[in-house]
């Protein structure tokens, strides 16, 4: 096994990224300039797309390459799910579906509308920049977060009473409402599960790596 994680810091890389130091594997982390596709001219090389994460699992019978930030997570906790068991939940787990959901939900549904706000509200140039359209994605993920709100009710973790990369896909997606400004508008429950989750030591130790924070760019 030979691990390696290109990175953003504050990017969908932290994903992986987070996941990485919870499960203390070893691993080689490459920092880069946001966006690389601009400033990293040579990426491009590495992964087409130009976006982070890009990942590679050396292993000893296949090179693997991926570039979604939830389905690394979802690989390494199946592929080395001796290094942290209970970061995964099983097919026989009754919670199974709810926990696949959570993965897909947490950019399909939460991500996507902040990358939107980003984009028109703080990344392009000021010609193209659209108030209108940040402040309807901002709408549109906030009402998404009724479901989460529901469902942490009674509830530390989203899935099986423990930390799973569920609450890692999730809690990326609430983190980046720091940056979108979204997070100004959580709710007091949904506020405390994210702090819970930032209190972590494998949260702070992979939020401090990599250069200048993407969203800090200027």
């Amino acid at each position: 096994m030979s691990l390696t994680l290109w990175h953003c810091r504050d990017s969908r890389s932290l994903r992986p990224l987070w996941l990485l130091e919870e499960m203390q594997l070893e691993y080689t982390l490459v920092d880069l300039p946001f966006p690389p596709r601009v400033f990293d001219k040579s990426y491009l090389q590495i992964n087409p797309l130009g976006t982070v994460p890009f990942f590679r699992d050396d292993t000893s019978t296949a090179t693997v390459e991926m570039t979604e930030s939830t389905a690394i997570c979802h690989y390494l906790v199946q592929r080395y799910k001796e290094s942290a068991p209970s970061l995964a939940l099983t097919a026989e787990d009754p919670e199974y579906g709810d926990y696949l959901n959570w993965l897909y939900h947490a950019d399909a549904t939460l991500t996507f509308p902040q990358a939107l706000m980003l984009r028109y509200g703080k990344f392009e140039a000021a010609e193209r920049r659209s108030e209108q359209v940040a402040e309807d994605y901002r709408h549109w993920y906030l009402s998404r977060l009724r479901k989460l709100e529901t469902h942490l009710l009674g509830r530390q973790y989203l899935v099986a009473e423990r930390f799973t990369i569920a609450d890692i896909a999730i809690g990326y997606a609430l983190y980046l409402g720091e940056f979108s400004g979204a997070a100004q508008s959580y709710s007091p429950l949904t506020l405390d599960y994210l702090q819970r989750l930032k209190q972590r030591a494998a949260f702070q130790r992979s939020a401090r790596l990599g250069e200048k924070g993407v969203l800090h760019q200027s």
